[in-house]
This record gives C-alpha cells, structure tokens and sequence, in this order.
C-alpha cells in the first residue's frame, strides 16, 4: 500500500515537466531508507559469501558504488536536485536460504528537500554491482523489491512504509 496525494509536484500548472521550487522551503534534517535484493544461484552466493569471486570483494565494491551512485542521484534522475548529503551509509545481510543478499541504504541530509531518491539510487546501484561483478557466472541473476522503507524531515513528515 503507497500513500498519495493528488498533485505531481513536477508539472506546473499548463502540464510542462519542470524541477520544484525548494526555495521557501526550510532546511530540516532528512533521512530515508531504502531496500532491495539480488537473488542468485547458491554457487554464485557462496563465492560472494567467501570472498574469491574473481573480481574481488563483490560486497565491498557494491557498498562504494551505492555510496557513489547516492552522491550522483541529480545526474541520473533529470528532475532531482543535488544535494549535500551528510550521510550515506550501505548494509548488506546474506541470506544464505533464500540465495539472497539484500541491500539496505540510509541517505541523510539538513536541506530543503528530502533524500528518497538517493536511498533508493543507492540500492539499486549496489545491486546492479553485484550483478556485473558476478555475471560470468550467473547471468540469472534477478534484482527485485526495491523500495522506500522510511523517510523523515520536512514538511509531510515521516513515512513508514507498512503504516
């Protein structure tokens, strides 16, 4: 279940896509959460698990790309405005039952407009380096649920996703 309101905040009134105004906006502390998986062929989650993939350490190289890609969110998304995190932090938990690893990412910032969408560039990006360090082997790879989990800061609030 999303939560919505009636107004897309990125066309002005004649329909014309355009970036919003933050300008009268305060600058509050913002953080939000983000999630997502991989899910893989065990043989491909046990050689991230132990380290000798042979492009290295596939989770270490994933958590600086979700980090770098968090800091290039307004480069990527045409409409987003960049912002000066102070905080961007990657996890990630194997789940060797599910021949899975999740990825969870946390932007923060004090500015005038909120981070969900760095959170949520952040797992992708994570995710997609794994599947490109791993990819000689398992090309079956599958990259799904990515979505917000929480956001804090500003004018609407908190959201939790599930409340």
């Amino acid at each position: 279940m999303t939560q919505s309101t009636d107004v897309l905040t990125h066309f002005d009134a004649q329909g014309q896509a355009h970036m919003v105004d933050v300008g009268g906006k305060s600058s509050t502390r913002r953080i939000a959460v983000a999630t997502g998986r991989i899910e893989m062929l065990p043989a491909t989650l046990a050689l991230i698990a132990s380290g000798t993939a042979k492009k290295g350490d596939v989770l270490g190289i994933a958590r600086i790309a979700g980090i770098q890609g968090a800091k290039k969110t307004s480069d990527l998304i045409p409409l987003c405005h960049p912002i000066g995190l102070t905080r961007v932090a990657v996890e990630f938990e194997v789940l060797p039952a599910e021949s899975t690893v999740v990825c969870t990412a946390t932007a923060e910032t004090i500015g005038q407009t909120g981070v969900e969408m760095e959170a949520l560039t952040a797992v992708q990006v994570a995710l997609l380096t794994i599947y490109d360090m791993c990819k000689a082997v398992d090309r079956g790879m599958t990259i799904n649920g990515v979505t917000l989990l929480e956001k804090h800061g500003g004018k609407s609030g908190s959201f939790v996703a599930g409340k």
